[in-house]
């Protein structure tokens, strides 16, 4: 039997460290405030040549030395972004062009925070078909384009980055073992993005708020931690394993007391989730895949550990994805 298998990983990250003291002379908060509440204490703030899909196109680029290919060699490139710097053409397709990679199409998937593990999905499916399919996924966000940075509710959290993996097809017991992933629109209000305002008068929104990020933060941490532990004993049920028998959870870096409250809710002890909130804020769709490189080239895991990946994001849209490293 076929499974999809990463055979490589890298992240790419800008220069700019913006620290918890730098935002107290930028918006009445302070260091313990944001610590408290979130666990954050830096995030990373692209400058210039550090856009979306250059960083996308890095991390993208030391996942392929790792698993030893050429662009050339890849089939598809997806990335899952919020943020790319142009709606056309795609993040991906510059990604392609940047890369060299003339062999791949290529395309961006919006799932907000879920973005990484949306698209890992999609090229499982691929994989599963061709199991010589070679596939560069990639979460990829700029969300300092997208802050409000007057509201000391939202800026304090967000940070740029990327993250990426490829993948292909190997026969054996290792890769893609079981996924579970969910949306719910009628949510959408509790944390959303508004779009540049509508160019046909006709279908402008009245009261468009501007193009930042919005979000009900007490509202959404309630969502999240249910939402992302029902996902997991999901697929956890899906694959016949139980969450003792998991390895490392790498669950989307939000909020430490939402990765605290997944911990509980699992009944899994803290050491067996990676937490990097702490250094990078929240990236979106890059939080899981940046965390993914930096245990893999840390050495946590090892062949044969089971990992477990979760997220939730606007939309609402979250899942679970478990593999066999």
């Amino acid at each position: 039997m076929s499974r999809t298998v990463i055979v490589g990983t890298g992240s790419a990250l800008p220069q700019r460290v913006l620290s918890n003291a730098d935002l107290e002379r930028m918006v009445e908060t302070s260091d313990e405030w944001i610590t408290t509440r979130t666990g954050i204490k830096t995030r990373r703030i692209a400058g210039a040549g550090e856009e979306t899909s250059r960083l996308a196109a890095a991390a993208g680029r030391r996942a392929l030395e790792m698993a030893g290919l050429a662009a050339t060699d890849l089939d598809l490139i997806v990335v899952g972004t919020i943020t790319p710097e142009m709606t056309m053409p795609s993040a991906a397709c510059l990604v392609q062009q940047e890369l060299g990679a003339t062999n791949a199409f290529a395309f961006d998937l919006n799932a907000a925070c879920s973005g990484f593990l949306y698209a890992l999905d999609v090229a499982d499916k691929y994989v599963r078909h061709e199991p010589a399919f070679k596939a560069l996924v990639i979460g990829a966000e700029t969300l300092s384009t997208r802050v409000d940075w007057q509201d000391r509710n939202t800026c304090v959290l967000f940070g740029d980055g990327a993250g990426a993996c490829v993948v292909t097809g190997n026969s054996g017991e290792r890769g893609y073992l079981a996924a579970k992933l969910f949306a719910d629109g009628s949510l959408w209000e509790l944390l959303h993005l508004e779009g540049a305002a509508s160019r046909n008068p006709d279908l402008l929104r009245p009261g468009q708020a501007d193009a930042a990020i919005k979000m009900t933060g007490r509202e959404v941490f309630k969502y999240a931690v249910r939402a992302m532990g029902d996902a997991c004993r999901q697929v956890l049920s899906q694959a016949g394993v139980t969450a003792g028998e998991v390895a490392l959870v790498i669950p989307h870096q939000a909020n430490i007391r939402i990765i605290k409250s997944l911990a509980e809710h699992l009944s899994l002890p803290l050491e067996k989730i990676y937490v990097n909130v702490d250094k990078y804020g929240n990236t979106s769709a890059a939080t899981i895949p940046i965390a993914l490189d930096e245990a893999n080239r840390a050495g946590r895991l090892r062949e044969g550990d089971l990992l477990l990946l979760c997220s939730f994001g606007g939309g609402f849209t979250w899942g679970a994805t478990l593999i066999r490293w």
